[in-house]
């Protein structure tokens, strides 16, 4: 694991952190509905049905509505591309839902919590790979493309965002971002 990814874990297991991910660069209604009173940290460590063990980067649950729904987000660190991101991340949520199911933290007349598969990604490149699974697939015959399996992941390309972007007053992450794009001291006072 590189020196990126070690450091974005420690950064990303502070739920203000986490906070000011979602609020800030994931837009989406449903956003100011979490309840991040009510937010915790999951393991992302899993042993599949075959026994190999499978870890994800990060893991958090968050309260959603009025309700002990939780949303749980996957938190990928990335500083290469990597095409088959949608496969790693479906499998990962797939053992996710074992786990929970597993562990009696879903019950047997319960439904699946939603997921938000967010991948961060800090390289040079800009970041080329799918973000739909079904861009993996080749074209399928009619009929046969609605048993494809279906996933699409939120990318945070930091690349991606410029100054103006990311001038989010107190927002730990934006700074984060702004401080990994200066090119100058100058531009690290700015932040």
């Amino acid at each position: 694991m590189g020196q990126t990814d070690l450091g974005y874990k420690e950064l990303f297991s502070n739920k203000e952190m986490v906070k000011d991910l979602l609020t800030g660069f994931v837009r989406e209604d449903w956003i100011g509905e979490l309840d991040f009173s009510k937010m915790d940290r999951v393991s992302g460590t899993y042993v599949s049905d075959d026994l190999r063990e499978r870890h994800d980067d990060m893991i958090w649950k968050i309260g959603f509505r009025d309700r002990w729904l939780y949303v749980y987000i996957l938190l990928e660190f990335q500083s290469t591309v990597d095409r088959w991101m949608g496969v790693r991340l479906l499998t990962y949520i797939g053992l996710l839902y074992q786990d929970l199911i597993k562990t009696g933290a879903i019950g047997e007349k319960d439904l699946l919590p939603p997921v938000l598969p967010l991948v961060i990604y800090s390289g040079k490149r800009r970041w080329n790979a799918p973000v739909s699974l079904e861009k993996l697939f080749p074209q399928t015959p009619s009929g046969l493309d609605r048993y494809q399996p279906s996933l699409r992941y939120f990318l945070m390309d930091e690349g991606r965002y410029d100054d103006s972007r990311l001038q989010m007053p107190r927002n730990l992450v934006a700074a984060l971002i702004r401080m990994e794009n200066s090119r100058s001291h100058q531009d690290l006072r700015l932040v």
